[in-house]
C-alpha cells in the first residue's frame, strides 16, 4: 500500500498536469513571500493614488502663513478612559527677536477626530460631486486644525500634499513604463526578426540614445519646455521622453532572443503556413521570453519613479503648482530646513518602499513566469 506522503506527491502531479498556464504562474507566485507583501503594499499605494482627495484631511493647495513649518499633531485616542481620537488646538506665536513662529499645545482645547467626515469639496474619479473624507474632525474644519504630518513653508497640509503627491509619482510611473515596455518589445523584436537594414538602424538609434548626457539632456529640456505650459503638459511630455530614452535596454535584450529562436522549427513553420511576421514576433517568439519582460517591467517602474523624483528635486521635472514627491522634497535641500523642520523629509519615505516593494514583486513575478519549475 502506497503510503500517505506518495499519495500526496502523485495528487500534486496530477493537479500540475492538468493545471492551466494562469493556475501555475499563481501558485509558483504564492510561495515568494516577499513577492506577496511587496505585491500587497504597490497595490495599496495605487489604492491612494486613486482616491487621493477621499483620503486627505485638506486641499493640498490651500495656503496660510499663520501656519507655516507647523511639527506633525499627535493623535491621542482615548479621552477619561474612553475610546475618543481628537487632537489638542495648536497655536502659534512669531518670536520678535528671530521672527521664527513657535507652536504651543492647548490641552484644555481638544478636537474630536472622526471617520468620513466632512471637508473641501471635490469630484470623485473626476466625476461625482461629494466632500466626504475618510478622516476628518468635528466642530471645525480640518483645514485648520488637523495636521498629521506638519506643514510646510507656505502653511500647507503635508499629510494631504503626500496623498496627492502619491498619485502623480506612481502613476507618472505606469504611464511611462507602459511605453518603454512597449517601444523595446515592438522595435527589438522587429530589430532581430528582419536583420539586415532594419537591425542596423535602430541599433544606431539606441546607440545615439544612450550615447546621450543625462544631466545636461534635461537641463536642456527643462529649457526647452514652455513656462506657459500647464502641469499636465509637462506631465505628459516628461512622460513621453522618460519612455523614449528608457526603451533601449529592453529593446537589446528582445533582439538579442529574438535573433536566438528565430531559426527554430516552431518560426520555420509559422512562416510556410502563411502566418504575418507581426503574428510570428507577438504570438510565437514574445511569449517565449515573458519572464523578462515581466521582470523588466517591474524593476523599470521604480526606475521611472526614482527619475521623476530626481529631475522634480532638481528642478529639470514637474514644477510647482504640481505635487509630486521629488517637488516635496525640494523644499528640503538645505540644511537648516532638515535641522529644523525634519518632518519635510518624510517624502523620502514612500519612495523607499515602493523601490523595496516593486524589486520583491519583480522577483517572483520573475520566478513565477517559468511556473513548470514546481
Amino acid at each position: 500500500m502506497p503510503d500517505n506522503a506518495t499519495l500526496t506527491a502523485s495528487q500534486d502531479e496530477e493537479r500540475i498536469s492538468v493545471a492551466s498556464q494562469r493556475q501555475l504562474i499563481w501558485w509558483r507566485f504564492r510561495k515568494h513571500k516577499l513577492a506577496m507583501v511587496g505585491g500587497i503594499i504597490v497595490l495599496f499605494f495605487y489604492f491612494v493614488a486613486l482616491f487621493g482627495d477621499f483620503l486627505s484631511t485638506s486641499d493640498p493647495l490651500a495656503s496660510e502663513g499663520q501656519r507655516s513649518m507647523m511639527p506633525p499633531q499627535s493623535v491621542h485616542f482615548f479621552d477619561n478612559g474612553s475610546f475618543s481620537p481628537h487632537v489638542y488646538a495648536v497655536r502659534g506665536e512669531r518670536d520678535p527677536i528671530t521672527l521664527q513662529r513657535h507652536y504651543t499645545v492647548d490641552p484644555n482645547q481638544k478636537i474630536p477626530v472622526r471617520l468620513f467626515a466632512s471637508g473641501y469639496e471635490y469630484k470623485l474619479f473626476g466625476l461625482i460631486p461629494t466632500n466626504i473624507h475618510l478622516i476628518g474632525t468635528e466642530g471645525t474644519r480640518a483645514e485648520e486644525s488637523l495636521f498629521l504630518f506638519g506643514t510646510d513653508q507656505q502653511g500647507r497640509d503635508i499629510y494631504s500634499r503626500l496623498i496627492h503627491a502619491t498619485g502623480t509619482s506612481m502613476f507618472i510611473g505606469l504611464a511611462g513604463v507602459a511605453l518603454s515596455i512597449m517601444l523595446g518589445v515592438v522595435l527589438g523584436g522587429i530589430s532581430g526578426y528582419y536583420g539586415g537594414a532594419v537591425d542596423t538602424v535602430i541599433q544606431r538609434l539606441i546607440e545615439i540614445l544612450r550615447s546621450i548626457p543625462v544631466i545636461p539632456l534635461w537641463m536642456g529640456l527643462a529649457a526647452a519646455m514652455p513656462r506657459e505650459w500647464s502641469v499636465t503638459q509637462v506631465y505628459l511630455a516628461l512622460t513621453v521622453i522618460l519612455s523614449i530614452i528608457g526603451w533601449t535596454e529592453l529593446g537589446r535584450v528582445v533582439r538579442g532572443r529574438m535573433m536566438q529562436i528565430r531559426g527554430e522549427d516552431f518560426v520555420t513553420a509559422a512562416e510556410l503556413v502563411g502566418s504575418r511576421p507581426r503574428r510570428i514576433i507577438f504570438k510565437h517568439m514574445v511569449p517565449l521570453f515573458a519572464s523578462h519582460i515581466i521582470a523588466a517591467t517591474t524593476l523599470a517602474l521604480p526606475l521611472m519613479i526614482v527619475a521623476e523624483t530626481s529631475l522634480s528635486f532638481l528642478g529639470l521635472g514637474l514644477r510647482p503648482p504640481a505635487i509630486s514627491w521629488g517637488t516635496m522634497l525640494q523644499q528640503a535641500q538645505n540644511v537648516q530646513a532638515v535641522a529644523l523642520s525634519p518632518w519635510m523629509l518624510l517624502p523620502v519615505l514612500p519612495v523607499i518602499v515602493v523601490i523595496l516593494a516593486f524589486n520583491f514583486l519583480g522577483d517572483g513575478l520573475r520566478d513565477a513566469a517559468d511556473p513548470y519549475d514546481l
